[in-house]
């Protein structure tokens, strides 16, 4: 499967307290974070078991360097990730206090560089050998049409993470087998969850998450709600990601989509037990065995 979306270096210092604006103050931990909602989703699936190949862009620099050997490490091809000369990777500087309260500051850098040109290129090569594709919206909008349209043309099943939502996006111009939003991107983009929501804007599966609630798949054939793990969070922050990334490994097995949806609950809920965005995505043999203990009772 091939993942076209965003990647970031995560920049985060814990505080006492916030700095109020002119104000200095003393971090007491200082860690790196490899971030960005496509590297996440392709960290995801490749630890689920999918043979990933990434196509985004980093810049020329030390931590584009950095954040290609992690992918390497990871197990997510590179090579369709452009090298970009005279632009800094994207970054997020995160600061947060004893309270979970934070402040944070984002760069998109190479992110919002990357060209329909090289995209296309990058999935010309990629798509005939591709089964499954996967698209976010942290990379430029033509970039992420452009890939739509190419797995349409392909016949390759797409799945679209359009997170953050862009009013501008061409709905029911693109068709796209498979958007996957939570509750609040559903109600923006589609208005609701109802059978005939995902068909207005040339969807032919719509899934929904809504957190510790049911998840909702939408089809041709009406409603489903499947249910979620129960956990107690720590860290929400890429649960959203781990879940897409780990959908979208399974249907690229051919798993159906009730259990598919079940076993990507699982891998989100895993995700949440620890902090950061890629760090505490869970491995394959760890979702499986809380899905045998849990899901398949649920």
């Amino acid at each position: 499967m091939t993942v076209v979306g965003s990647l970031n270096v995560d920049r985060i210092w814990r505080v006492a307290r916030l700095p109020r604006p002119g104000e200095t103050v003393f971090a007491t931990e200082t860690r790196l974070e490899f971030g960005g909602k496509g590297a996440n989703q392709a960290v995801a699936a490749a630890r689920h078991g999918a043979k990933v190949s990434m196509i985004g862009a980093l810049g020329a620099d030390a931590d584009g360097a950095l954040y290609r050997e992690h992918l390497r490490r990871e197990g997510v091809g590179e090579a369709a990730v452009a090298a970009l000369s005279g632009v800094a990777s994207g970054a997020a500087f995160i600061c947060v206090d004893g309270g979970g309260e934070n402040q944070i500051l984002v760069d998109s850098g190479a992110n919002g560089r990357l060209t329909v040109a090289q995209a296309e290129a990058a999935l010309a090569a990629l798509l005939p050998s591709c089964d499954t594709l996967l698209v976010g919206l942290e990379c430029p909008l033509a970039v992420a049409v452009a890939a739509l349209r190419a797995a349409a043309r392909a016949g390759v099943r797409a799945l679209f993470n359009p997170s953050p939502v862009v009013p501008e996006f061409p709905w029911g111009e693109v068709p796209i087998d498979t958007v996957i939003v939570n509750e609040h991107e559903c109600a923006e983009i589609f208005g609701s969850a109802e059978a005939t929501a995902p068909a207005r804007r040339g969807v032919r599966h719509l899934v929904v998450t809504q957190g510790a609630a049911p998840t909702l798949f939408v089809s041709a054939d009406g409603v489903r709600s499947i249910a979620t793990h129960p956990v107690t969070p720590r860290d929400t922050v890429g649960a959203g990601d781990t879940f897409a990334g780990t959908l979208a490994a399974r249907l690229a097995e051919g798993t159906e989509w009730g259990e598919a949806i079940a076993i990507a609950n699982v891998a989100a809920a895993l995700s949440t037990l620890g902090a950061g965005a890629q760090t505490p995505i869970p491995r394959r043999a760890e979702v499986e065995a809380a899905w045998r203990v849990v899901g398949r009772q649920s």
